[in-house]
């Protein structure tokens, strides 16, 4: 299975790129032995259309054009199930051993998700009840995607 993280905005150049970095290539590192074809990321520049219905719908168009086939749709949403690293990690598992392509996690712009990607969801997750900045949100991502790797891996990494 192949996970492919879709993004709206871009990370500039810093300690948060260095960071996101740091986790993808660790996952990379780990999840080949466990099935995983590898991480991808792509960022998405914000919309700049005045109206919020129009942002939503051209980040929206913007994201779909880039999700694989066969994959499961999670999105990352301050409304979204707080899910525990184990639990994470058990689905991620459960998705690769069922034969799913890939996994898209999808983070929306500062507008949020359309209604229509949050429908096709199949999970809907949020890093507890604050709202977060999105590169934040990526680094936790791709930390939580790590962490799960390791976790299906029986790594020390996660200690619980």
């Amino acid at each position: 299975m192949r996970l492919v993280v879709i993004c709206i905005g871009r990370l500039k150049q810093g300690p948060e790129r260095e960071l996101a970095e740091r986790y993808r290539e660790r996952f990379e590192d780990i999840g080949r032995k466990l099935g995983f074809r590898g991480l991808e990321i792509h960022e998405i520049a914000e919309s700049r259309a005045r109206d919020t219905a129009a942002r939503i719908a051209e980040e929206a168009a913007a994201i779909s054009a880039l999700l694989p086939d066969k994959y499961a749709l999670v999105a990352l949403d301050e409304r979204g199930k707080s899910v525990d690293s184990v639990s994470f990690a058990q689905q991620l598992g459960r998705w690769r051993d069922e034969g799913l392509a890939h996994t898209a996690f999808v983070i929306g712009g500062a507008d949020g998700l359309s209604p229509e990607l949050q429908r096709k969801a199949s999970l809907r997750i949020a890093f507890g009840s604050a709202t977060w900045p999105h590169q934040m949100v990526r680094v936790m991502l791709l930390e939580q995607i790590y962490r799960a790797a390791t976790i299906l891996a029986g790594h020390p990494y996660h200690r619980a």
